[in-house]
């Protein structure tokens, strides 16, 4: 296959998602993947049941998938972020001239842009592209993967970095994949689970909406839906600042302060309004948040007030 066949192929699955992302927002569905053409040919951009897509005819993969389970550690694959920020992505099984890990390894010869398409939810998926895979390491069955060109160059040319910028090269890249990665993730499931409205106002507008952590990354707390609350951008922030609270049983409490002031209308029916009133939890009762999560957060709004 021509060098810049494959290249053409990987720009226009790479516009093809930037349209579907503009029209339906950052998680996409397995029919919309299905959809995708190139040369008068139907191309699926995902291999849902093998996780890694080579396209017949083309010899280096072009996407890698890391399946939805409601619980991470159900995954059949641990693909990791590693001590130095960079991810890491499982072979498929454990034979490395497996069909699949070697296209895999084609793509990290030539130095081809991949997709990486994230579980957010059955049959949906938020897609991270362009990645590059950057090495392999055999005894762990797995391929190192750069989030970023930056990434991907500090990768490539270590001879470039000073040992003492090796600390800031784990910071950037930690922040890259939280960034890109991580966050993006957590919130779409989040957003997901809670049906895109705030879980106080109800509010609908995806634009307009957070996923608030109960237990901040910064805390140890985990990028799950559990840890995860769908809160427009107001109430996100009131309740980062304590200026709300969330009990155990799901009832929300304002700041005694708060509900003593007055104001405008904002106050009025944004807080004060919601003294005592209920989160609208997820359909799933598996995906509602954690109470102990909930009380610990609640513990600390308490002092605050």
């Amino acid at each position: 296959m021509p060098d810049d066949i494959d290249d053409l192929l990987r720009a226009a699955a790479f516009a093809y998602l930037d349209d579907l992302r503009r029209r339906h927002g950052d998680h996409v569905s397995y029919r919309h993947l299905e959809a995708f053409e190139f040369d008068d040919r139907r191309i699926s951009l995902i291999q849902r049941m093998r996780g890694i897509r080579v396209v017949a005819g083309f010899p280096a993969a072009l996407s890698i998938l890391t399946t939805f389970r409601a619980r991470p550690e159900d995954r059949p694959y641990e693909d990791t972020e590693g001590q130095d920020g960079y991810l890491r992505y499982k072979w498929r099984g454990t034979e490395a001239n497996n069909y699949d890990n070697v296209a895999l390894r084609r793509t990290l010869e030539f130095g081809k842009p991949l997709i990486w398409f994230f579980g957010v939810a059955p049959g949906t998926y938020l897609p991270v592209y362009p990645v590059w895979l950057v090495d392999e390491e055999p005894s762990r069955h797995q391929f190192v993967v750069a989030a970023d060109t930056e990434m991907r160059g500090q990768w490539l040319n270590p001879d470039m970095i000073h040992p003492v910028d090796l600390t800031l090269r784990r910071q950037y890249a930690h922040a890259t994949v939280r960034q890109r990665l991580h966050q993006r993730v957590f919130r779409e499931r989040v957003l997901i689970a809670y049906q895109s409205q705030c879980a106080l106002c109800r509010l609908r507008h995806p634009e307009l909406l957070d996923a608030a952590h109960i237990k901040e990354d910064s805390e140890g707390g985990e990028p799950i839906v559990l840890n995860g609350l769908a809160m427009c951008a107001i109430h996100h922030r009131a309740f980062d600042a304590h200026v709300l609270g969330i009990r155990p049983n799901y009832v929300i409490e304002i700041r005694q302060d708060i509900r003593d002031e007055r104001d405008g209308p904002t106050l009025l029916h944004a807080l004060q309004g919601m003294h005592e009133s209920t989160l609208s939890l997820p359909r799933s009762r598996a995906a509602w948040p954690s109470t102990d999560l909930l009380e610990e957060r609640y513990e600390r709004f308490q002092k605050a007030g």
